[in-house]
C-alpha cells in the first residue's frame, strides 16, 4: 500500500485503492469500477449560479468508461456561463479529475468526479472560474515564491416549520448546543460523515449561534419556519482543493436536508438582529513546504503582516466577490460579529482580519490535565493562519480565492506599502468604543452598488498577469450592479413600517437559494 495513505482514511476509495487521491490513475478508476460494479460517472462542475451542474454518463462497459474518463465530454460553455462566454465560441470540454472521484452517497453504484474546463484546443478555457483560480495561484507562486493554503468555514441555517419542541431554543444562544437541544444534531452528524468521507480534511461540524423562532416580526417569506444555524469546518489545502471541497459539501448538505423536507440556505441575511451565516477563510501561507506566517519564536512574520498589508489595500474590492447580493450588506454592520471596518486584530471578532489562537509556544497541552501523561506527542497542528472574516454564503467560491490570492500577491510584492498599511490597520479592543479609532479606519463598502467603485478602482490587480479576463471582471460588475442596491441603508430608513418590511423580505427571499 502507498505509504502516503492515512491509515484510518474515511474514504473509502482510499482504502480500497491503496493510495493517496492525488495519486489516482485511470487504471485505478477502472478497476474500482469493475470491482464495484459501478453503473453511472458523474460529472460535476461549477456554472454562473456557483452550484454544482452534472452530466449523468452510463456505464456501457469498460471501453466506454475509459473513453469517458481519458477524453471528457463536451457541454455548452455559453450556457453554463451566460454573458461571460460567447456564443459563437462556446463550446467546452469537461474532464475528470481523479483524484476528487467519490461514491455517491445517494446513488451507490454513481461514481462522482469534480471536472475542469478544457477550450476547444484543450487548453484551459480562459475565462472558466476553475481557470480563473489556477492562474492566481500561478501568479502568486511565480511571483513570490510562496503557497496559499485555505480553509472554509461553512455556516448555514437549518429551516423547518413550527411546531411542538421538547426543548426550546434561544435567540442567539445555541452556540456549541448538543443533543437534544440540538435539533438537527443527526442531520449535522451525516453531514460531517459524508463530508469526511467524500471531501476529507474536515475539521469539525457543531452547532453556531443562531436560532430564530417564528414570530409576528418574522419576515412574510419565512413566516411559521424556525431557524437554526450550524458550521462545517475544514482543513487547510491548496486552494482549488478548498474550493472542490466546499461545492461538494454545500451539495451534500442540502441533499441530506431535501431528503427530509427540510430547507438549507446559505444566504448571508435571514433575520434582522440575528446571527448571519458568515463563510470566514483562515489563510496559511507556505514556504519551501513550511508555514511562513511564523517564525521560530512564535511570532508574526514580515510575510504574515505583508499578507495582512494586502487583505487590508484590497478589502473593499474583495467584496465584489465574497458578498455578492443585497442581503450581504444587510450582515455587514456595526455591533455584530461581522466587520465593518478594515482593520485587524489577534482576538476582535469584528475585525476584519484576524490572527486566532494558533498553538504558538505551547505543545503537548493534553499533559496540563492528563497528569500521568509525558509530554510526548511530537506530531504539529496545522499552525497558525490569518482569518478573512468579510465573505459570506453568497461568494463566489472560485473567484473569491482567486482575488485573495491577487490580493495577497500584492501585500508580497509591494511590501513597503503592505507592511505601512498593516501597521496603520492593527487595532485592540472593541473599536465600537473608540470614536476616534472609527474615525480613521476605512469602512467595508455598504452595498453592491459601492463594491462595484471599489473593483473598478483596483481592477488592474486582478487582471494582472492575466488572471481575471476582461469579461469576467465585466460580468462581476453587471452582477453587483443587478442588485440595485445603492443608497440601500438611506431608502429603508425612509421607508414606512410596511414598505420597509416588504422590501427586506424581497431581498431576503431572492437571496435564499444563493451560490
Amino acid at each position: 500500500m502507498n505509504k502516503r495513505v492515512p491509515e484510518c482514511s474515511a474514504n473509502p476509495l482510499v482504502r480500497e485503492i491503496g493510495k493517496d487521491p492525488a495519486d489516482f490513475t485511470r487504471r485505478d478508476i477502472l478497476a474500482f469500477i469493475r470491482r464495484r460494479g459501478i453503473r453511472t460517472l458523474h460529472f460535476r462542475y461549477p456554472a454562473l449560479d456557483g452550484k454544482l451542474k452534472e452530466l449523468k454518463l452510463p456505464v456501457n462497459d469498460l471501453r466506454d468508461a475509459e473513453a469517458v474518463l481519458a477524453e471528457g465530454e463536451r457541454v455548452d460553455g455559453s450556457s453554463l456561463f451566460k454573458g461571460m462566454v460567447d456564443a459563437g465560441r462556446s463550446d467546452m470540454y469537461v474532464l475528470p479529475l481523479y483524484r476528487s472521484a467519490f461514491l455517491n452517497p445517494f446513488a451507490p453504484d454513481g461514481l462522482e468526479f469534480v471536472c475542469r474546463f478544457l477550450d476547444a484546443r484543450g487548453e484551459p478555457a480562459a475565462q472558466t472560474p476553475d481557470n480563473v483560480l489556477a492562474r492566481a495561484e500561478e501568479s502568486l507562486r511565480r511571483r513570490t515564491g510562496r503557497e496559499l493554503h485555505a480553509l472554509g468555514e461553512l455556516e448555514f441555517y437549518v429551516l423547518y416549520p413550527q411546531e411542538r419542541e421538547l426543548y426550546p431554543g434561544r435567540p442567539q444562544g445555541a452556540y456549541h448546543e448538543a443533543a437534544p437541544y440540538s435539533r438537527w444534531d443527526a442531520l449535522a452528524a451525516e453531514a460531517l460523515r459524508l463530508t469526511s468521507e467524500i471531501c476529507g480534511g474536515v475539521k469539525y461540524c457543531h452547532a453556531e449561534v443562531g436560532h430564530v423562532e417564528p414570530s409576528q416580526d418574522s419576515l412574510p417569506c419565512l413566516r411559521g419556519l424556525r431557524m437554526s444555524q450550524y458550521e462545517l469546518e475544514f482543513l487547510p489545502a491548496p486552494l482549488d482543493a478548498t474550493v472542490g471541497r466546499l461545492m461538494v459539501a454545500k451539495w451534500i448538505i442540502r441533499s441530506l436536508a431535501a431528503r427530509q423536507g427540510l430547507l438549507v440556505s446559505f444566504a448571508p441575511k435571514l433575520s434582522m438582529g440575528d446571527a448571519g451565516s458568515g463563510l470566514h477563510f483562515h489563510l496559511s501561507l507556505l514556504r519551501g513546504g513550511r508555514n511562513a506566517l511564523i517564525d521560530r519564536r512564535g511570532t508574526l512574520t514580515e510575510d504574515a503582516r505583508a499578507l495582512i498589508g494586502g487583505l487590508l489595500a484590497h478589502a473593499g474590492s474583495l467584496t465584489a466577490f465574497g458578498n455578492t447580493c443585497a442581503a450581504s450588506y444587510l450582515r455587514l454592520v456595526p455591533h455584530q460579529e461581522a466587520p465593518v471596518r478594515v482593520c485587524w486584530s489577534s482576538a476582535n471578532r469584528s475585525a476584519l482580519v484576524r490572527v486566532p489562537l494558533g498553538w504558538r509556544g505551547v505543545d503537548n497541552l493534553a499533559s496540563k490535565v492528563n497528569p500521568r501523561q509525558k509530554p510526548d506527542y511530537r506530531g504539529e497542528m496545522f499552525g497558525q493562519t490569518v482569518e478573512l472574516r468579510s465573505p459570506d454564503g453568497s461568494a463566489d467560491l472560485y473567484l473569491l480565492l482567486a482575488a485573495v490570492a491577487c490580493a495577497v500577491r500584492e501585500g508580497l510584492t509591494d511590501r513597503r506599502a503592505s507592511l505601512k498599511r498593516a501597521r496603520a490597520g492593527e487595532v485592540a479592543g472593541n473599536i465600537y468604543e473608540d470614536p476616534k479609532m472609527m474615525r480613521r479606519l476605512e469602512t467595508l463598502p455598504g452595498s453592491c452598488a459601492e463594491s462595484v467603485r471599489r473593483l473598478e478602482r483596483d481592477r488592474a490587480v486582478y487582471a494582472r498577469d492575466d488572471v481575471f479576463p476582461a469579461p469576467v471582471l465585466d460580468y462581476c460588475i453587471r452582477r453587483l450592479q443587478g442588485e440595485d442596491d445603492a443608497s440601500l441603508s438611506r431608502r429603508l430608513g425612509r421607508m414606512s413600517k410596511g414598505a420597509k418590511r416588504a422590501a427586506l423580505d424581497r431581498i431576503v427571499s431572492d437571496s435564499l437559494h444563493c451560490m
